[in-house]
Order: structure tokens, then sequence, then C-alpha cells
């Protein structure tokens, strides 16, 4: 589909809603219309104080228009932007939906925090249930999706709560996997091809978090929750395991935690002197994820384990005393149907985890177009398998607690954690929703300022990969300083 820009610069917003409307495109900007063809033409006229949106847009031969306004008198730049950028993509939405079989349930939301802007909405002044008339009546998100966003606002909300104003979150990431899942798009790297960096990388790692540590003593921060992920941090034999673990607790001052997570992962790692080396050290929490516990499945996406070993270092958890356990899953994975993805969660329930984390598939960047029109196409069934699992989650006694939204995910849908009741992962809100200062220790970590009077966010990345990490040893502890000190 081409696309053009008249009387504004804002590729994105038009290009974030026609891949969300129609992820199975292929977009390619002009300076024209074409004069046949699909295309969307995006116009902005400024008169008298108001900008003036409009949205053309031909698709199978039918052409429809839609218009907005909003007064941008006195504005400043940033909300100037914000509220340009909505009539955009709101335009783009109008002209678009009429030509869809039915609308996306998330409406003309293409942010990944549905609950922050929720929770913005409420501290303008809004009731909760003024803020989701406004989600449902303004970008038409759906009576389902807007009671989850309200419901994970209010989680958020009140976290919130609990965070002082030196309060900060720790996140160490192990970027090495057994084997690479085929729906990866983490930062992580297969051990029959990059084991020999193990070594240099935690050697790497445990000099950063003495460095991280000192910033931290030196600004008066405290802890408040450490989250362990990778990756599959149980890649780490126990040797160093033990050793990442007596490191952080040497260095840095755990005495104010609320909870420590190690995202055990992969239960093809998992064995009883691992989890016996976790509990030893304080971590109160783990994650086991199965993805899904059909066999087949498994195999399918490059997992080299089974459902019996889910159930065997689940178990192995629980015996060395565990009282906090995720379990994450994926709808729309390749060989999965709306049967057997309600057979794994039916499983899972069985289990009784704490939390269970119910994921969309999200294809990669770049991927090409017979994967996204595969990833279209599975809408109806993912829907499917997220209302099945919803309601399987509920009656079982689960509510819940967060959630965030991906580009390119099937259907359109988003990642929701579910939780018995104070059983919610503190950490999972407090970055997702931007709660706090995190400081991201490890290769690919993106470590951010959030001011809490102002909501203002500053980001410093480390090197993403474990070889430029490795390299950059002596520089990493500059970002941090800039971001505890941003006085200096």
């Amino acid at each position: 589909m081409i696309y053009t820009l008249e009387g504004h610069a804002l590729k994105h917003a038009v290009e974030e809603m026609l891949l969300t409307l129609l992820p199975a495109v292929t977009l390619a900007r002009a300076e024209q219309p074409p004069e046949q063809g699909d295309y969307c033409r995006s116009i902005l006229i400024e008169q008298d104080g108001a900008a003036q949106v409009r949205a053309v847009v031909r698709l199978d031969g039918t052409t429809r228009e839609s218009a907005r306004s909003a007064s941008v008198a006195g504005l400043a730049p940033l909300d100037y932007k914000r509220t340009v950028t909505e009539l955009v993509k709101s335009t783009v939405y109008d002209a678009v939906v009429p030509a869809l079989a039915e609308p996306p349930v998330w409406g003309s939301l293409t942010g990944v925090r549905p609950a922050k802007l929720a929770r913005g909405l409420i501290a303008r002044g809004m009731s909760r249930g003024e803020a989701a008339e406004h989600l449902r009546e303004h970008f038409h998100v759906s009576p389902a999706r807007t009671a989850l966003t309200i419901r994970a606002a209010a989680t958020a909300m009140a976290l919130d709560q609990t965070i002082g104003k030196e309060d900060i979150s720790l996140y160490v990431g192990i970027p090495f996997c057994p084997s690479r899942c085929y729906y990866c798009s983490f930062v992580s790297s297969a051990t029959a091809q990059s084991g020999h960096l193990i070594e240099p990388y935690l050697e790497t790692l445990c000099h950063e978090i003495a460095q991280t540590a000192a910033l931290v003593r030196e600004a008066g921060k405290r802890i408040q929750s450490v989250y362990i992920g990778g990756g599959t941090p149980t890649t780490l034999n126990e040797k160093q395991l033990a050793r990442l673990l007596g490191t952080l607790e040497q260095s840095f001052d755990f005495s104010g935690l609320c909870e420590y997570t190690v995202e055990a992962g992969r239960p093809d790692t998992i064995t009883p002197d691992k989890l016996r080396v976790l509990k030893a050290a304080g971590v109160n929490r783990v994650s086991i994820n199965p993805q899904s516990m059909d066999d087949a499945v498994l195999a399918a996406i490059g997992r080299r384990h089974t459902a019996e070993d889910v159930l065997r270092a689940y178990d192995e958890a629980r015996e060395v005393g565990f009282s906090a356990i995720n379990m994450d899953l994926i709808a729309g994975l390749t060989g999965d149907t709306v049967q057997s993805f309600a057979q794994t969660v039916r499983q899972l329930t069985r289990l009784a985890p704490e939390n269970i984390t119910v994921h969309t598939l999200a294809i990669k960047r770049g991927a090409d177009l017979t994967d996204k029109a595969a990833a279209a196409a599975q809408r109806t069934a993912v829907a499917r398998m997220l209302e099945g699992a919803a309601d399987t989650l509920q009656r079982a006694g689960y509510g819940p607690y967060y959630l965030y939204r991906q580009k390119f995910m099937a259907g359109g849908f988003e990642n929701v954690g579910w939780c018995r009741p104070g059983t919610e992962c503190f950490y999972n809100v407090a970055m997702m929703e931007e709660l706090q200062t995190i400081l991201s220790l490890g290769a690919g970590g993106v470590s951010k300022r959030v001011d809490r009077d102002t909501g203002w966010i500053e980001r410093v990345n480390n090197p993403k990969y474990p070889l430029e990490y490795i390299a950059a040893s002596e520089r990493l502890a500059a970002g941090k300083r800039k971001l505890l000190f941003p006085e200096q």
C-alpha cells in the first residue's frame, strides 16, 4: 500500500495504524497517491488555532474519507505533537475500519501500555468509570479490553503507593539459552554457539554489579525488587549461579527487598541443585515457562523438553520450598489449536501456580509477507484461545494484574499476567507501568530513570550482544551514573 503525508511528517503514526489494521500489507511512502491500487492520504491543515486532519483511503477499489479536528492553540510542543498524532491515527482508523470484517478489540490504540494511558486519564481527574467510557468511546476499545485495562491500572495504582522516594529495582540479564526458540525476538544466544562466552560474560557482569552497587549506595537508593531474566538464567551451572547471586548479595543492600525473582524458564535447564542455590540466596519467586503442554507443539517451536519435564521441574520447585511460581504460555504457536491450548491452560490451573502469564505470539521484526499474512489469519483462533483462557483462569480463582502489547502480535491482541489474590509480581507491574527507576545490568539491558513527580523518563542502553558487552566492561557504569546523578 502507498501512503502520502500532506502538511505533517508523522510517518510512524500512519504506519503504526495501517499495520495494526492491515497487518499483511507492505507499506511504501510516496509524494503522490497512485492512480490505481490501494493508498492512504493523511492530510493536516492548521487554521485559526485548530488542527484539521483528514484521511483518504482506497482499499479494493473503494475510497473512504474521515476527518477530525482539535484545538491546538497555546499547546506546549509535547502536547501539540500528542494531539496531532492522535488525530492522524484516529482518522486513518476511521477510514479503514469500515473495510474490515470486524474492528480490532483494541480499537485505535497502538501503544504498548494501555493501562498507563488509563492511569493518566484518572490522574487528570476522571473516575475509573469515566476513564473506561473514554477508552470505549474515544479509542473504540472493546468492553472486555476496557475492563482488563482498568483492572490493570487499578493494580498499578495500588502498588505505586508502596514505592518510596528512594526505591528502585534491578534487572539482571543472562542472554543464553540451551537452544533458540523459533519465535524468539529477545537478545539470546544458544549455548552450542556461544557457550564459550558464558564465563567472560559472567566476569563482566559481576564487575558491572559491583560498579552499579557503589553508585546506588552513593545516590542513597534502596533496592525494592530484583528480577533475573534472559535468555534463560538457569543455563548457568550451579557454581556460576552461586557466583552471580553471591556477588549481588555482597554488593547490594537487599534488606528492603519485597521480591526476588529468577526466570528459571525452560525446564530442561532446571535441576534440584540449581533450585536450592536460588532458594539459599533468598530468591522467593521463580518462573517455569512451558509455553505449551503439547509435546508436538514444543518440538515444532524448537524446545528440547517435554510436558513431563515441565511437571518435574514444577514439583522440584515446590519441594525446594518456592511458594511463588509463575508459568508462561503463548497463544498462536505453530501447530497449536484452540483445543490443545485450552488443554494446556487446564493442566496449568490444576497445578495451581501463583501466576500464569498468557502471551500472544508476536512475529519478529523484519518478518516477510508470508509470516505477516499467517499471523493475521490466526486472528479468530487466537481470539478463541485467549477468551477460553480468560474464562478458565477466572473460574480457577485467577485475576488479571498487568498487561502489555507488542507490535505484530497475532490478531493484534495482548499479553496478560494472571495471579491468585495477593500474589502480583511487583517487578512486572513496576517495569511495564514505568512506576520507578529500574537499573538494568547485562547485555541488552535498558536502564530507565523515572521522575515520579513529572513522569519524565530517561533511558541508557547497555551494548546489545554478549561480545560487545564484554568489550565495553570499563564503560558500563557511565550511563548509570548519568541516570542516578542527572544534575552532574
